[in-house]
């Protein structure tokens, strides 16, 4: 017999109980609201509708050719149909210990590298490794939807360091100081910024390690659009700005972003060799390896050239100078350039409260709701990052139709 899964009661010998059937924890959890979008825009698009969705935190381009041949050829390798090392192929890591020397500076062993299964997998084994039940985690909004969720499972607290437009999106000093508590066990840190697309200057992250450092707090620091950065702005690897924060900083990366490989699902972790191994311990009974094509096509981007990034970079920052001047013009609509991953981040406040076709929208949430039935595009409110009255709308898209959706906003907000 199928029960309401809303309910707190079920059928038990006739009599109702009050247990659920679903777990405490999993039930707290709420859903990737960036997948949910998307979802919904590929269902509408599906049923005929010209949707056109800024959602997807994911580049539009294919794989790499050079990535796609070794996949092929690992295919046809029998090694490559059993079982690996939970903590990832040994010439993986090597090569991955390499490629962060290379891209960030950072001197480390390939026993502290734990290969994971995907970005989200990471951040979820790194909570549960790190963190106790009762313990505290700094995290400045807007943040990335999934940080808080993994934390909770563990137990542990998320402590929210809020930011704006007004400060670049970026969190102080004197705000850490001010959130910090005996309790505080680790900071999220991530530069360049989903959703905002914030970068942080090399002074403040040396100030913000060196504050780590000075009050023992783990920093957990995400580095996956290391590569995606415009203009003037450098990406700089926290551990290592601070030499003094590594051995309480752990590093969360993966190929999905820089190229274009989402749906392989390859992650890692660089940790101190003691929290690594406590990971790869983890894993071994979690998901056992991660799918050794996956880990050998991942091998053939990490170790190979960078020619297919810099040109996907070059047309994100197209989109993005496109993207941020479109907004710029609407009225009501407020916006800081971005300056790394692709994602904008415009500030909606000034229409929220207006009518539109019919339609007042009081929240963000509100106003995705109109865009998505009246104009037919789709983006992610702010309530899902922390930050009521935003919305983050991905330049992950080909140009005619994101100047397309951009203009239907436009046109239904300034109507």
């Amino acid at each position: 017999m199928w029960i309401d899964q809303d309910s707190e009661t079920e059928l038990n010998g006739g009599k109702l109980s009050d247990r659920s059937r679903v777990s405490t924890r999993v039930g707290a959890i709420s859903p990737s609201a960036t997948l949910a979008v998307t979802n919904k825009a590929k269902e509408l698009k599906s049923a005929g509708a010209p949707v056109i969705g800024f959602g997807a935190g994911e580049p539009d381009f294919p794989t790499p050719e050079h990535i796609l041949d070794a996949a092929k050829k690992a295919i046809s390798d029998p090694v490559n149909h059993r079982y690996s090392p939970a903590g990832g192929l040994p010439e993986l890591r090597e090569a991955l210990a390499q490629k962060t020397e290379r891209d960030s500076g950072l001197l480390i062993s390939p026993d502290q590298i734990i290969v994971t299964n995907g970005g989200k997998h990471a951040v979820y084994n790194c909570m549960q490794v790190l963190l106790d039940a009762g313990d505290e985690v700094l995290l400045p909004s807007p943040y990335w939807t999934t940080y808080p969720e993994p934390v909770a499972l563990a137990g542990a607290t998320t402590k929210v360091i809020p930011t704006s437009e007004e400060t670049g999106f970026r969190i102080s000093i004197e705000q850490l100081d001010a959130a910090k508590t005996a309790k505080t066990k680790a900071l999220i840190f991530c530069s360049p910024s989903n959703p905002t697309g914030a970068v942080y200057p090399k002074e403040e992250i040396e100030a913000i390690g060196k504050w780590a450092a000075d009050n023992n707090v783990w920093v957990i620091t995400d580095e996956i659009y290391e590569h995606l950065v415009y203009g003037e702005n450098e990406h700089f690897s926290l551990p290592t700005l601070v030499p003094e924060i590594q051995d309480r900083c752990i590093v969360l990366n993966g190929v999905a972003k820089t190229y274009a490989m989402t749906g392989w699902r390859v992650g890692w972790i660089i940790a101190p060799p003691d929290v690594a191994k406590a990971s790869s311990t983890l894993q071994s009974h979690q998901t056992s390896n991660v799918a050794n094509i996956s880990q050998r096509a991942a091998l053939a981007a990490v170790s190979g050239p960078l020619d297919d990034v810099k040109k996907m970079r070059e047309a994100f920052d197209r989109r993005r100078q496109v993207m941020f001047k479109m907004l710029s013009q609407i009225q009501g609509v407020s916006i800081l350039e971005p300056q790394g991953a692709f994602y904008a981040f415009p500030n909606f406040e000034g229409v929220l409260g207006k009518s539109f076709r019919g339609q007042t929208p009081e929240t963000t949430l509100d106003l995705a709701k109109i865009l998505l039935e009246e104009v037919h595009v789709a983006l992610v409110p702010g309530e899902a990052f922390g930050s009521p009255g935003y919305a983050r709308i991905s330049f992950a898209l080909g140009d005619e139709e994101l100047e397309e959706g951009i203009q239907r906003v436009a046109d239904l907000l300034q109507s």
